[in-house]
């Protein structure tokens, strides 16, 4: 399969090759718990994850840059009023544009080329990725919009985080770096270039420690054969019982104790 901006997303993509978002579908992040078999049904177009308000303004601000505005604002006719305004939330987003457009070593890094689409074999799967700013020989960029930059993220067994970690990004990060160098030869730095949706919007430019790319590309080594297994069905997916898939398709068997309703704490 040769791949192309129009089937990049398709579902014989995503059945030939593994992507970090799909990665993070069957493994999970700190921040998000996986679900084998959401991510199974989400491979088999049996579930659309719903589009959140968030997940959209980000998607805004992705497409001002990429060049592809107008297109998402014609995918997504939801983000207007009946008058025709665009709603508050993604005036907002223009402003989070406005805010990164007036740094210029921002928007030095954003001067890349722009959704260069690389596949590679990995760890005996075969990876898509899509590079938002690609400088070659230099450096590859992701562009994020998050609430908060400097906001503390917690979870029981690892304390507080940074969002990078706590979302998996040095993952992505490891991903892309590794596919790129199997591409070029060429071992680049990866940054983040983000934003905040903050009143004020913050922005930074983040460079993710090759230390934390080396530790999230020896765990993905380790979980690819079992992604594989799932995804040829030679085993069957566990149910993570919380998510919105799992509360669709459940079928009680027996009552449960009041004990049971929290889980593990």
């Amino acid at each position: 399969m040769i791949l192309t901006a129009e089937n990049y997303f398709s579902r014989e993509a995503s059945e030939e090759y593994l992507s970090v978002s799909q990665y993070k579908d069957f493994i999970g992040t700190l921040g998000r718990p996986a679900c084998e078999e959401l991510a199974l049904a989400k491979l088999h177009e049996e579930w659309d994850t719903e589009k959140s308000t968030a997940l959209l303004v980000g998607s805004y601000v992705d497409a001002h840059f990429e060049g592809t505005l107008n297109t998402f604002k014609a995918q997504n006719p939801d983000i207007f009023t009946k008058s025709g305004d665009l709603k508050a939330e993604y005036k907002r987003a223009n402003e989070i544009i406005n805010r990164i457009e007036r740094d210029p070593l921002f928007m030095k890094y954003m001067s890349g080329e722009k959704q260069v689409i690389m596949e590679a074999e990995l760890f005996g799967a075969k990876w898509k990725v899509k590079l938002d700013s690609y400088h070659p020989d230099n450096c590859i960029v992701d562009l994020k919009t998050m609430k908060s930059l400097r906001e503390s993220e917690y979870t029981k067994d690892f304390g507080h985080m940074n969002f990078v970690r706590y979302w998996g990004y040095d993952l992505q990060a490891a991903i892309y770096q590794k596919v790129v160098e199997i591409k070029t030869g060429k071992k680049l730095p990866f940054y983040i270039a983000a934003a905040s949706k903050e009143k004020e919007p913050d922005i930074e430019l983040i460079q993710i420690e090759q230390t934390l790319m080396d530790e999230a590309l020896a765990s993905v080594e380790v979980n690819i054969p079992k992604i594989l297994a799932l995804k040829n069905g030679e085993i069957d997916p566990v149910r993570c019982e919380s998510c919105d898939w799992c509360k669709h398709t459940k079928v009680l068997t027996a009552p449960i104790w009041s004990s049971a309703l929290l889980g593990e704490i």
